[in-house]
C-alpha cells in the first residue's frame, strides 16, 4: 500500500507518537504477565509440575484443600485398584537450623510414587531456595513438633508451595508433626481418570484454584493485563479516528477518483499492522532481556508460550480498534467531503 506507506512517511512524529504508546503499554503488559507467571510458579510450582490427571478431595472439605481429609480404608483401596495413584498431604511449617534459625518450608508427604521423591524417616529433601539462605546436605534439621531431627539428604529445584520452599519428609514424620493420620488429597494421573462418587473430583487447574490465595492473585493480575490490551484497542480506535477526521477530504477526493471503501479500510488496517508489528517486536526482545536484568528473588517467568498468545491478541485488538474507527470512511459522499475538507 504505497499511499499508506507514503503517508507514515510524510507524517512521522504522529506514528512515531502512536507507536510509542503501543510499545510502553505492550512492554508493561509482558512484564505484568511475566510476574504473574513468576508468581504462579512460586505459589504453585509443586501442583503444575505434575502430569494431567485429576484430584480428589473429601466431600465435607467444600473444595477447600486444606479442610481435606481422606479416609484411611478409602485410601487403600484406591491405591490398590489404581496403582499409579498417589496420596499426599502438604502444611505449612518450619524448621531450625543448626544456628536456631527459623526457616519457612511447606511439609510434602506422600505414599509411595514416582511423582514425589522418597524419603527416609528422619531425613528430608528441600527445594533448592534454601541452599541461598546457608542450608547443605548433611545439616541437620529440627522442628519443635518434631521429637527427632531432620538430615537434609538433598535438593529438588522449583519445588513451590504458596510462595514456600518445600520440604519433602516421610509420612511417618509428617503424622507426628500434625498429629493426623489422614492424607489431605489423592491424585490419579492420565487423561482418562475415575469417577469416584465418594470424593470430588478437580483437574489440575481446579485444583489450583483450592490453594489459598492462588486464585486471588492471578486473578488480580490477569484484570490488569487485559486491561492493559483493551486500553491499546482504544487508542488505536481514538488515534485513527482523529486521523480520519483530519483527512476527510482526502478520502472525499480519493472515492471521486473511484478508491472504493474497502481500499481505504486496507490503508488504515496496512498501517495498524506496521505499527504493532513494529511496537510489539520491540517490547518483546525488551521484556526477554528484563528477565535477565530483573532483581534476584523476583519471581519473574515470560515464556514464548505467553507472548505469542498475547502478541495476537494485541494485533486483534488493533485491527477492531482500527476498523471501529474507520465506519465513518463508509458514509463520506465524496463531494460533501471535498467541500469540508476546503473549508
Amino acid at each position: 500500500m504505497k499511499i499508506a506507506w507514503k503517508e507514515m512517511k510524510k507524517s512521522k512524529a504522529k506514528f512515531l507518537i502512536l507507536g510509542s504508546i503501543i510499545f510502553l503499554v505492550s512492554l508493561l503488559t509482558f512484564i505484568i504477565s511475566g510476574l504473574a507467571n513468576g508468581l504462579s510458579q512460586d505459589n504453585a510450582a509443586l501442583i503444575k509440575d505434575l502430569p494431567t490427571g485429576e484430584f480428589y478431595l473429601n466431600k465435607d472439605a467444600n473444595q477447600t484443600y486444606n479442610l481435606s481429609k481422606i479416609d484411611e480404608g478409602m485410601q487403600k483401596q484406591i491405591l490398590i485398584d489404581y496403582p499409579n495413584a498417589t496420596a499426599f498431604s502438604v502444611q505449612m511449617g518450619f524448621v531450625n537450623d543448626a544456628e536456631d534459625k527459623q526457616h519457612s518450608i511447606a511439609f510434602v508427604t506422600s505414599t509411595e510414587s514416582q511423582l514425589f521423591p522418597t524419603v527416609k524417616e528422619g531425613e528430608i529433601i528441600l527445594d533448592s531456595s534454601l541452599k541461598e539462605e546457608g542450608l547443605e546436605v548433611g545439616d541437620v534439621l529440627t522442628n519443635n513438633q518434631f521429637s527427632g531431627e531432620f538430615v537434609v539428604t538433598g535438593f529438588v529445584d522449583q519445588q513451590k508451595y504458596s510462595h514456600a520452599p518445600v520440604a519433602f519428609i516421610n509420612m511417618t514424620n509428617y503424622q507426628e508433626i500434625y498429629r493426623v493420620m489422614e492424607m489431605q488429597a489423592i491424585f490419579i494421573p492420565g487423561k482418562e481418570t475415575p469417577t469416584l462418587s465418594a470424593l470430588d473430583s478437580f483437574s489440575n487447574k481446579e485444583f489450583l484454584n483450592a490453594i489459598p490465595s492462588y486464585s486471588a492473585e492471578q486473578m488480580s493480575l490477569n484484570m490488569i493485563v487485559w486491561f492493559l490490551v483493551i486500553i491499546s484497542g482504544m487508542l488505536f480506535a481514538i488515534f485513527f479516528y482523529m486521523m480520519n477526521v483530519q483527512k476527510i477530504g482526502l478520502y472525499g477526493i480519493l472515492k471521486a477518483i473511484g478508491m472504493k471503501t474497502m481500499s481505504l479500510f486496507k490503508m488504515i488496517w496496512y498501517q495498524m499492522m506496521i505499527i504493532t508489528l513494529i511496537s510489539l517486536a520491540l517490547s518483546i526482545a525488551l521484556s526477554q532481556v528484563f528477565s535477565f536484568v530483573a532483581p534476584e528473588g523476583m519471581p519473574f517467568h515470560l515464556t514464548m508460550e505467553t507472548v505469542l498468545p498475547l502478541s495476537a491478541v494485541f494485533i486483534i485488538v488493533g485491527f477492531i480498534g482500527a476498523t471501529i474507527s474507520g465506519f465513518q470512511i463508509k458514509k463520506i459522499e465524496p463531494l460533501q467531503a471535498i467541500q469540508q475538507g476546503e473549508m
